[in-house]
């Protein structure tokens, strides 16, 4: 069994930027992931990562805007330390030797975005989040970074005390389990959208760390919160930067109507992306729309400023819509983007499960709240996969090894197992994921109706059922696929849980949780986070709630939203 004082669960950017305060602090790091960390998530960001790094700006107006854009439910310690920390930490990555954009003099360039007061989001062309992630691997290789590519994490070990003390790895390249002991471990893991049919995320983004982190004892938040970008191309639901709204571009229903200002008058498409998504949703259900979707029209930009600025979503449009975006307009609508919620920390990234600790969109700080403004995740990765790595390198200082349980490897082993050893007949898991996802998209999206959250819920009992009858058509040991996606079936399955009873149980409509019948916000009984617990005793979750932690600006007090 190999040691390392800290475990990285995950390698894009909230894992790298930890690994990084790790290395600087001298301690042992490793990162377990489960594809080459060039291919994570992060590289697929496009439109850009915010800071008021411009004088005119200001932090704590960058903190008052995702404060409202939260919805007031975000915590507010933990947005301002975030919006605080923002210019430095980009000016940290421009030091490493990131290739933003830039404007004439040489200073990084920066577009608006949706919900901000101020042009504060710096950027590289469309593809900012694969400049960070290159950037950041190269000082990792620098550094020599000890990194256990193509493993995948199936469990968290806790021991007798119920603290974590390491992890149970499938090298997915040999088909063999290994435990990997740690004084402190790391969820970098990203987000779920493969809970949903429609979605802007990778076939990698199946929730591990939060579902491992659940299953483990510790508590997840505010799952209900899903955001869904407004503009996801049509036919794929891969997404289209907001960056494109913020060169410029206009949304236009299928009457060619620029439609926006009728629900923002004054943002307009840059409102935040739970009010433009509700927006477009309702065009389409009003008859509005086009085989179902809306256009995103960026003619009027010109063929230059779409090359220079937004290329890949030029090639994008013509690879998988057939339109090119110079000369006609984008088919796209709402899909499933970002999760809001994740593995409940405080503002250090420390859960309450001891040793164990979250960073990135797989953790719930809450700096999102109900709604995550644009160019804040890229953000959050950065300033919280930072603070949350100095912070475990100063804990895990102070900690020895805790008593790892092989016990945990043989159960692995034997789950592993029995899915490989059952007949070739019955229920595929792509077959229950489809079902389950598209039930997900039916009864949990931009609009949430009672009779179809109740739907939804009375369903998780015949996925959990149907899924203890799926089979394999894959038997090998090397790069068994088809295992690897039937244990991320039981994450999904796992999350769309928290996702639907969160749902069901707040009656209010708040950010990205919109209810038909309770449209309107309930300061005075839901200004509070949702927490999901998994029962093992019911093999089920449950619910309890905490309060939003404020720091008693008056500026922060909840009003009507308005853009």
């Amino acid at each position: 069994m190999q040691s390392h004082d800290l475990i990285i669960i995950g390698a894009g950017l909230a894992g790298m930027r930890a690994a990084l305060e790790g290395v600087k602090a001298g301690i042992d790091v490793a990162i377990v992931t489960k594809i080459h960390p060039l291919r994570s998530h992060s590289c697929a960001a496009q439109g850009g990562i915010n800071a008021a790094i411009d004088p005119q700006d200001s932090r704590d107006s960058h903190a008052y805007d995702t404060v409202k854009g939260a919805d007031y439910i975000g915590d507010e310690d933990a947005i301002e330390l975030m919006c605080q920390e923002a210019p430095e930490a980009i000016l940290e990555m421009d030091r490493m030797g990131t290739p933003f954009s830039r404007i004439e003099g040489g200073l990084i360039a920066q577009r608006a975005f949706g919900g901000a007061s101020f042009n504060r989001t710096c950027y590289a062309a469309d593809r900012t989040g694969q400049v960070l992630l290159h950037t950041l691997w190269e000082q990792l290789v620098k550094a020599g970074v000890k990194v256990y590519q193509e493993c995948s994490v199936m469990r968290l070990v806790t021991d007798r005390a119920g603290a974590v003390s390491g992890v149970v790895a499938y090298d997915i390249k040999t088909g063999a389990l290994f435990g990997l002991r740690g004084k402190g471990v790391l969820m970098a893991t990203g987000g779920y959208g493969r809970v949903f049919l429609s979605n802007t995320n990778a076939t990698t983004n199946t929730g591990d760390g939060m579902a491992l982190a659940l299953r483990a004892g510790a508590p997840l938040a505010d799952m209900e919160f899903v955001q869904f970008h407004p503009t996801g191309l049509r036919t794929s639901g891969i997404l289209v930067t907001e960056g494109a709204r913020g060169e410029g571009g206009y949304l236009i229903n299928a009457l060619g109507e620029r439609f926006m200002g009728k629900y923002a008058p004054n943002k307009l498409e840059l409102a935040s992306r739970d009010v433009v998504s509700r927006a477009e949703q309702t065009e389409i259900i009003e008859g509005r729309g086009k085989n179902g979707a809306i256009f995103l029209d960026l003619r009027h930009l010109g063929a230059e400023k779409i090359l220079e600025r937004l290329p890949q979503i030029r090639q994008l449009s013509l690879d998988l819509e057939g339109v090119d975006a110079i000369h006609a307009p984008i088919p796209v609508r709402p899909t499933a983007h970002y999760s809001m919620g994740g593995i409940r920390t405080d503002k250090l990234g420390a859960s309450p499960l001891p040793g164990l600790y979250a960073a990135g969109e797989a953790a719930c700080v809450s700096v999102h709240g109900a709604n995550r403004l644009g160019g804040n995740s890229l953000l959050d990765t950065i300033v919280f996969g930072k603070i949350t790595g100095a912070h475990c390198a100063a804990s895990v200082k102070k900690e020895t090894f805790r008593d790892f349980d092989n016990s945990a490897v043989e159960a692995v082993r034997a789950n592993l197992a029995d899915l490989k050893a059952r007949p070739n007949k019955g229920l595929r898991p792509s077959a229950l994921h489809h079902r389950m996802a598209g039930a997900m998209n039916l009864h949990c999206g931009v609009f949430r109706t009672p009779e179809g959250l109740d739907a939804g819920v009375a369903e998780i009992a015949g996925w959990r059922d149907d899924y203890t009858r799926i089979h394999l058509d894959d038997h090998a040991d090397d790069f068994n696929i088809d295992l690897l996606r039937a244990v991320e079936l039981g994450y999904l399955i796992d999350l769309a849980e928290c996702i639907l009873r969160g749902a069901q149980a707040r009656p209010e409509s708040r950010g990205a949780h919109s209810r038909t019948d309770h449209p309107n916000r309930d300061d005075d009984n839901w200004r509070k986070h949702t927490l999901s617990h998994w029962d093992g005793s019911l093999g089920a979750v449950t619910l309890s709630h905490e309060p939003v932690r404020t720091v008693g600006k008056a500026e922060y007090a909840p009003k009507v939203r308005t853009y």
